[in-house]
């Protein structure tokens, strides 16, 4: 059958024009497919212990490890920012890590002093807490060591009890970030064994083996003192997996799921989207935050639209929220542009 093109009506120049709604500042607004709120932010929060301290993180620019004395002022501002949830990780003084995550269980452990303090100043903000052994582990590893294994069900044994231990202290999303199997399952078993019904749980699902996380691990400590975690975290090159690992977390119980790191691997947020029935979460890590600053203060990159660019392709991608080192300033920008 052989196909008939109609007559150009403009002759040689198309009549269909793309730039006709990027015309002006209005017809850009109207069209904008995607946008940011800051109530779509996750901010993570370092905490430590002492008094009056607030320790810059020298690979992340402009990013501070808090004593709880100084943690609810963050608190307040990042609330009047518009951002509703922060998440919560602990830098465990290292006469207090073990094999076993000892601390970890501790009703007084700073995790759990944190999760009381921030609910006390402001009740509607939602708390949700790291779950896994790595900041507490003698080997930086996020689960037991076992004759140099990371062993799984012994490890989810305690990672069940320490995301009870969390859900006790005030904790509304538990966000376990260790890739062990059956942890989900584990966790929402034993949530609802104590009648935590109402705690949720975000499930790291797709956790991938990524250099990205080097400043990470130096703001809490927690590289492994051995070997890598490839026996746990994803592949780079798997995306299927990455799909398995987001449905079994759904039917496992898990409220939300997410992908880590961000920016790399934008196919695979949009390939969970598209599999899961549960918001999906995106963390925008500390090496992507790190790179972004690094360029911009070489003058190689504007940051604030580096920044802002980037979050919106999270957006784009099918991300629902963002855990980002970029909530407060990304939040404060949008909070202007709309006063």
């Amino acid at each position: 059958m052989s196909i008939r093109i109609l007559p150009n009506p403009q002759g040689s120049f198309p009549s269909i024009r793309g730039r006709r709604t990027r015309l002006t500042h209005a017809l850009r607004e109207m069209t904008t497919e995607h946008h940011l709120d800051p109530a779509m932010f996750i901010a993570p929060l370092f905490v430590v212990e002492g008094k009056n301290t607030r320790d810059p993180i020298v690979s992340m620019p402009g990013y501070f490890r808090f004593s709880l004395d100084l943690l609810a002022a963050e608190i307040k501002e990042l609330y009047a920012l518009g951002i509703r949830s922060v998440l919560l990780f602990v830098k465990v003084p290292d006469e207090r890590k073990d094999n076993q995550g000892t601390e970890a269980l501790n009703p007084d452990g700073l995790m759990q002093r944190a999760i009381r303090l921030v609910k006390e100043t402001q009740p509607e903000l939602c708390v949700m807490t790291d779950v896994a052994l790595d900041p507490y582990s003698s080997f930086g590893h996020d689960g037991i060591v076992e004759n140099g294994e990371i062993v799984n069900d012994e490890t989810v044994e305690v990672l069940a009890r320490m995301a009870l231990s969390h859900a006790q202290a005030g904790a509304d999303i538990v966000a376990p970030s260790d890739m062990m199997d059956g942890r989900i399952a584990a966790i929402r078993k034993t949530l609802e064994a104590e009648d935590y019904i109402h705690t949720g749980i975000m499930a790291y699902s797709a956790k991938y083996a990524s250099c990205f996380y080097g400043p990470f691990r130096d703001a809490l400590d927690s590289a492994p003192g051995f070997g890598d975690k490839k026996t746990y975290q994803m592949n780079p090159a798997n995306i299927r997996e990455a799909i398995r690992e987001a449905q079994l977390d759904e039917q496992e119980g898990a409220d939300i799921v997410m992908v880590k790191p961000g920016l790399p691997y934008l196919d695979v947020v949009r390939a969970v989207r598209e599999s899961v029935n549960v918001p999906v979460s995106v963390y925008q890590v500390s090496g992507e935050y790190a790179m972004i600053k690094a360029a911009a203060q070489n003058g190689w990159l504007n940051e604030e639209q580096a920044m802002m660019e980037s979050l919106l392709a999270f957006r784009r991608a099918g991300a629902d929220l963002i855990a980002t080192y970029f909530a407060k300033d990304a939040a404060r920008l949008l909070t202007n542009l709309q006063t």
